[in-house]
């Protein structure tokens, strides 16, 4: 082929635009759309997670039940045909979504990744620290890696490296075809997103998030399944049992919400070859603005190759 195809990743920071965003560019460059968010992937959960009205364009979404242990590894098992298939086909994709180690691992085609571990393994690791301490838990794992580069004061990631030693399961390193890759970020100012997510949550939940859950409960679905680790999704399961009227629900969503896209922007501050593009969220026109920049970016980059 005379051009190698687009591989084009939108990252940003949640509530920022990045779905409208990818769907413009879909459009206008003939892309095929990719979803990298780790709970757009649970079917049943479209209210919470924010799933785009276009979904059923899109790899990767409504892919589990929520009961489902999905993971990164999964997703770059599953992606790795298809991207396959789109290259031999001379057709570029856009990859779209809020968790950034999904994307970072498949564009800078990390190895030495792990799996998810046996849920079991995880199972009897919670049991053991919980009979015997989390201080037990750092003695273990210093026995079987005295030069664990992990922080001991942190229970979970202590339980994750042990996962790690305890059943290793490396991931296959990642292999692209020979794409043009290119990483946008979006990067609204954070008093403007946070007064954004605040309307977000009310909206979602005006839209029925709270239906949707008692839809999940009723299908079987439990408060601890994978998928309800998503934001919101447990809160909303202690208000249907009475633990939490709706005003608390919302409060609660509203901060782990922007605690999360702060997490966000820390993250793509350090995040290789991404091409930050200034956004004004108070400007209605800020998706249009924004498309004309990253497709003058993408000209520009072409002219220079």
């Amino acid at each position: 082929m005379d051009h190698a195809p687009h591989l084009i990743a939108i990252m940003g920071s949640t509530g920022s635009g990045k779905s409208v965003l990818a769907e413009r560019l879909a459009d206008e460059l003939d892309l095929q759309l990719i979803n990298a968010d780790a709970f757009q992937v649970y079917r049943g959960m479209d209210i919470g997670t924010n799933k785009s009205d276009r979904k059923s364009e899109y790899l990767l979404v409504d892919e589990v039940a929520p009961d489902y242990q999905f993971g990164l590894g999964e997703w770059l098992s599953r992606i790795s045909t298809p991207l396959a298939n789109l290259w031999k086909t001379g057709r570029g994709a856009v990859v779209v979504g809020g968790t950034g180690l999904y994307i970072r691992a498949l564009f800078e085609e990390f190895s030495g990744l792990h799996g998810e571990p046996d849920p079991g393994l995880r199972e009897t690791l919670i049991e053991e620290e919980r009979e015997r301490g989390p201080e037990h838990m750092v003695a273990k794992l210093l026995s079987l890696d005295p030069h664990a580069a992990v922080a001991v004061s942190n229970p979970l990631r202590v339980r994750r490296a042990l996962e790690k030693l305890l059943q290793p399961r490396p991931l296959a390193p990642v292999q692209l075809p020979p794409f043009r890759r290119m990483k946008f970020g979006l990067w609204p100012e954070p008093g403007q997103l946070n007064e954004l997510l605040a309307s977000r949550v009310s909206a979602m939940w005006a839209a029925g998030w709270r239906e949707e859950v008692l839809e999940l409960r009723r299908a079987g679905i439990s408060r601890e399944a994978p998928g309800m680790r998503a934001i919101g999704y447990q809160d909303i399961f202690d208000h249907l049992n009475g633990e939490l009227v709706e005003d608390e629900v919302l409060t609660r969503v509203t901060e782990a919400t922007r605690r999360y896209a702060k997490r966000q922007r820390t993250w793509l501050r350090s995040e290789p070859n991404l091409i930050r593009i200034e956004i004004n969220l108070c400007d209605v026109g800020y998706i249009d603005s924004a498309a004309l920049r990253v497709l003058a970016k993408i000209n520009s980059l072409e002219t220079k190759q």
